[in-house]
């Protein structure tokens, strides 16, 4: 009878999947990238103090993955893996652009004992990107916001993108999110206008003049990245909230290289959270009014997991440990929604999926041929959705380099419930089983050598086969300036943020005096 049941199940996911008119148009493709959205910063995905309605809906609309991954624990080797369809070893940007390596490493004083790998500085023009595949099959494609995958020649008009606003080398607001943006590529708007809102609002008129024709949008947020800033109206609603939901003494313990925040009680980056959930609202309402919301395929996700240590010490990502930069499963775990114009949602999903499988999934929705030679690490996640199962496969990370946000040089390999991690400083290596230890708790290479071997053997043969660069030791190594670091970070910084976010939290603190500048990044 089950067998039976699950039979006409697929058989009627399958007529909806079909049910698309011969004459009529391609689907539309909207894609919303966030930066620095942590995984349970919404609150579909369990945040208690965030405020999300419009992301909530959308969640309920579309295709819910729980181990959905990000391409990297950072934000450009994140984004070049969406662009691509591939594993970051294999397309070669593996730290944020910008990011120093070798020797320059010392410049920052931290006195860490590898020097960082080099990397690629811009996506290859060789690729074959997701927004010229859809070029190539009659598609308008449009790209608004942060792109970060290259100086003047790699922007995203350079790589498939028939328009671009506000896309350029920056990985970061210069001018902060209210006008005036200091971006040479969106014209700053009145005194005071909100980024985020502003982005928002070029994809709804892109979409009203492309409404006749099938489009590729791209609505990349600056937000969440930091400065963090608000308006006075959502950090009054979101102090108020925290003192309702009660203060925690505490909000802070120290990780390995910083502190780590604990809670999520931070009113400043609330705010900055519901100004994306407004935005999103924005465009979407938009598709409903333009009447194209029944034949647009809509995917929401972010570049990397929560700013919990580092940046701006934003937000934790609470069912899951550590944050962006970090190997843990809160620096890649995200918000991961598909919504298909043909089929309602049946159930969430928990086969693990990452960023390199959007290239092929939305190809093979929007029925475009894939091209296997691209995406070579993605597959196309149609089948799930259809109710049918994918085989099993590995997940690769690969992050030779140390993070601002306390990141140390690994690899990871995640197969089926298994995590293995390599660390590059002294080749020790931790395994979890993340389906029962989210939180990854229990190492258990000792219990299980058999998986350990495996997964280790699969890691090192792909980062041989896709010519890997690995950091080296630092011979100026100091292990007493080290861990005077650290000692500092614990002793002086610790008690700072704890300071500081109370402060956040007190009706008399005052930021600038016209909260356009409300939070620098913090400088460790």
């Amino acid at each position: 009878m089950k067998i039976h049941v699950r039979l006409a199940a697929v058989l009627l996911l399958g007529a909806l999947f079909s049910c698309q008119k011969e004459d009529q148009r391609p689907p539309n493709i909207l894609f919303i990238l966030v930066d620095d959205l942590g995984y349970a910063d919404l609150g579909f995905s369990g945040s208690p103090f965030h405020d999300t309605p419009h992301l909530d809906q959308l969640a309920g609309e579309s295709w819910q993955f729980t181990h959905g991954y990000s391409g990297s624990r950072v934000c450009s080797p994140a984004r070049a893996t969406i662009m691509t369809g591939q594993f970051t070893a294999r397309h070669g940007i593996t730290d944020w652009i910008g990011a120093k390596t070798g020797e320059n490493w010392r410049e920052h004083n931290r006195f860490d004992p590898m020097l960082p790998a080099d990397y690629q500085h811009a996506l290859d023009p060789a690729h074959t990107t997701l927004a010229e595949a859809f070029k190539a099959q009659g598609y308008h494609t449009f790209y608004a916001g942060k792109w970060h995958l290259g100086d003047e020649g790699s922007y995203p008009e350079d790589h498939g993108f028939d328009r671009n606003v506000a896309g350029w080398d920056k990985g970061s607001p210069v001018g902060g999110f209210f006008s005036p943006y200091q971006n040479p590529k969106v014209a700053d708007g009145p005194a005071g206008e909100n980024l985020t809102t502003r982005l928002a609002r070029e994809v709804a008129a892109y979409m009203e003049e492309q409404r006749e024709q099938p489009f590729f949008a791209m609505l990349s947020f600056y937000a969440v990245h930091a400065p963090l800033q608000t308006t006075q109206e959502k950090w009054a609603k979101y102090r108020e909230k925290a003192h309702q939901l009660g203060v925690a003494p505490e909000g802070f313990e120290m990780g390995e290289k910083l502190p780590f925040r604990k809670v999520q009680d931070n009113p400043v980056y609330a705010g900055l959270v519901e100004s994306v959930d407004d935005a999103v609202g924005i465009v979407i309402n938009q598709l409903k009014t333009l009447g194209l919301y029944d034949n647009t395929i809509i995917v929401f996700t972010s570049d990397n997991g929560g700013v919990v240590a580092g940046d701006a010490f934003a937000t934790s990502n609470l069912v899951v440990k550590g944050g962006k930069g970090q190997h843990w499963e809160g620096g890649t775990r995200v918000p991961y929604l598909i919504r298909t114009p043909y089929a309602q949602p049946t159930a969430t999903i928990t086969y693990p999926v990452t960023g390199a499988d959007f290239f092929p999934t939305l190809l093979d929705l929007a029925n475009q041929p894939l091209l296997p030679t691209q995406h070579l690490d993605g597959v196309s996640l149609k089948p799930l959705l259809q109710g049918y199962e994918l085989p099993e496969r590995s997940l690769i990370w690969h992050y030779p380099h140390y993070g601002n946000q306390g990141g140390v040089p690994s690899s990871v390999i995640r197969k089926g419930p298994w995590k293995l991690i390599h660390h590059w400083e002294d080749n020790h290596q931790e395994l979890y089983h993340v389906l029962d230890d989210p939180l990854e708790t229990e190492n258990k290479i000792q219990q299980h050598p058999e998986v350990r071997a495996t997964l280790g053997t699969e890691l090192n043969h792909f980062l041989e086969q896709t010519y890997a660069n690995l950091p080296q030791p630092d011979p100026m190594f100091d292990k007493e300036k080290y861990d005077a670091r650290i000692t500092d970070m614990r002793t002086r910084l610790l008690p700072n943020l704890e300071k500081q976010r109370m402060d956040f939290l007190d009706p008399t603190w005052q930021p600038n005096p016209d909260w356009w500048g409300s939070q620098p990044v913090t400088v460790d």
